[in-house]
């Protein structure tokens, strides 16, 4: 065999850190592709996270092509929301059941399938069904990327690097998808934002099939299937519940009852996992206090991402008169500083200092940021009213969401790397989700306020004033909401190093 062909071999790594026959050389050439592997993870990472923006600069011209009234609107971006976050947590434990190469190749294959069926979608019932099934098939393969990631690179500063990356597609990934769904939108038709999918997960399928672990795990625990049931009907009766509160409102009989239901589910949950030995969410995983306060980092940083995609496109659409294309390209430069501050901070800070210092500081950064929003006017410019808080904004999260998403893995077993991973997504979403109902809410209320105390203005001038009103009661309280995350960060999660990953964790080569 030439040295090309051994080269593009598939490796048959096992998922024990043992490669087949305990070769070493397979274990070796696992390290050298760690890179390659890395790029198989950020594409699957980046369809995932573009697909709860995308389509949402689709949405009107899919709303006249199927001819569905605004009331229905939001369950398409609902609907994904609904079932990721729901599923995730068993999404998370089916990686560490079927091997982690598995989940992420079924998660592909369904999620470009179910774009297809979305890009196709002749009425709004079809297209609901087919967000949905997304939503189901991301929650196996966003778990299972980002266990893949923690079991590759086993280095400390080569594992820091590679979070960096990671996190900046999930930093920024949102407003790429701002951008990519306005190209799509602009120049072919609606559906591509659906169909774009196909591509990528072609791609991502051949590196997986070329260069990710074929076995499956060792450690094959038992489902929890009471803790399977109670975490996916509490998560979606929050979801659900917050979703209709942003446009029934938080005193609508309905919103209680789905929050009420939630909770008592989830504490049900909760009670459950103390009581099962094959815990679908084992305590050890939260309970640690660097894990614990990253996830709640990562929970706060996805209610207050949402203040600047949502309004921030609204007002720069609506007040600043920009295309779909152009409103994307507007936040090239928080991603790009996203990108650069997630790689840098995790290389070269995180593994002296660990991550509390860092998610402390660039959530308060970040708060810094959407304070430098909240000044926008009906006249303010983008050069200098908007892009200083962008980039203020960018600096924190790329400071603070690397090193929380890493702080939320680390340390964990082998038998619990996918369901660790699996709640971190859990908290974005989740996060985001409140989010959107949260930050909607008080914005309408702030709207309506300004309208019943200004009704001498023109009806224009009072209805472009009314939004920007609206907006930046937003960003004040999205900047207190990461604000609270730089206390929480500083309070809980513990000074000093990360900890080394256990030997048992290991699933690709040194």
């Amino acid at each position: 065999m030439t040295t090309l062909t051994k080269e593009l071999e598939p490796e048959f790594v096992g998922e024990d850190g043992t490669g087949r026959g305990g070769d070493s050389a397979s274990a070796q050439r696992s390290h050298r592709l760690r890179w390659v592997i890395l790029g198989v993870l950020a594409l699957a990472q980046l369809m995932v996270v573009l697909d709860a923006t995308i389509v949402n600069i689709a949405l009107p011209h899919a709303q006249a092509d199927l001819g569905f009234d605004n009331a229905s609107r939001q369950w398409i971006v609902t609907a994904y929301a609904l079932a990721f976050g729901s599923l995730l947590l068993l999404g998370g434990r089916l990686t560490d059941l079927w091997g982690r190469r598995t989940s992420l190749m079924i998660g592909l294959v369904g999620f470009a399938v179910t774009s297809a069926i979305g890009g196709a979608a002749v009425n709004f019932e079809m297209l609901v069904a087919a967000r949905a099934g997304q939503g189901v098939f991301g929650a196996l393969l966003a778990p299972a990327a980002l266990s893949l990631l923690t079991t590759t690179f086993t280095d400390t500063k080569e594992r820091a690097r590679a979070f960096g990356i990671f996190g900046a597609i999930a930093g920024g990934g949102g407003a790429l998808g701002l951008l990519l769904g306005g190209m799509l939108t602009e120049w072919a038709d609606w559906r591509w934002c659906l169909y774009v999918n196909l591509a990528i997960a072609a791609i991502a399928m051949v590196g997986a099939w070329l260069f990710l672990d074929r076995s499956r795990s060792e450690h094959r625990p038992k489902l929890d299937l009471p803790g399977v049931f109670t975490v996916t009907v509490g998560l979606f009766a929050v979801v659900y519940g917050f979703a209709n509160a942003e446009t029934a409102g938080w005193g609508d009989w309905a919103t209680v009852t789905w929050l009420a239901t939630g909770v008592v589910v989830l504490s049900v949950f909760g009670w459950l996992q103390t009581r099962t030995e094959h815990a679908l969410l084992p305590l050890r995983v939260i309970l640690d206090r660097t894990r614990g306060g990253s996830y709640l980092v990562v929970f706060i940083s996805g209610i207050g991402m949402f203040g600047i995609f949502l309004f921030l496109t609204y007002y720069l659409q609506q007040n600043l008169g920009f295309t779909p294309i152009s409103t994307g390209l507007a936040f090239l430069p928080m991603i790009g500083v996203i990108i650069v501050m997630s790689t840098l901070a995790t290389a070269l800070v995180l593994p002296r200092f660990g991550p509390r210092w860092m998610a402390t500081s660039g959530m308060f950064i970040a708060a810094a940021g959407m304070v430098w929003l909240a000044q926008l006017t009906a006249t303010s410019a983008y050069s200098t009213d908007v892009l200083p808080g962008l980039l203020v904004i960018g600096f924190g999260l790329g400071l603070s969401m690397a090193p929380a998403m890493q702080g939320a893995i680390s340390g964990v077993s082998s038998e619990d790397a996918g369901v660790a991973s699996a709640t971190v997504n859990t908290m974005q979403q989740v996060g985001g989700s409140v989010g959107t109902a949260l930050l909607s809410t008080i914005a309408a209320s702030a709207a309506t306020s300004f309208t019943t105390s200004h009704v001498t203005l023109a009806a224009p001038a009072l209805a472009a004033q009314a939004a920007v009103a609206s907006y930046t009661t937003a960003f004040w309280w999205a900047a207190a909401i990461f604000a609270i995350g730089g206390v929480v960060a500083g309070v809980v999660m513990r000074s000093g190093k990360l900890p080394d990953t256990p030997e048992g964790a290991v699933a690709l080569g040194h």
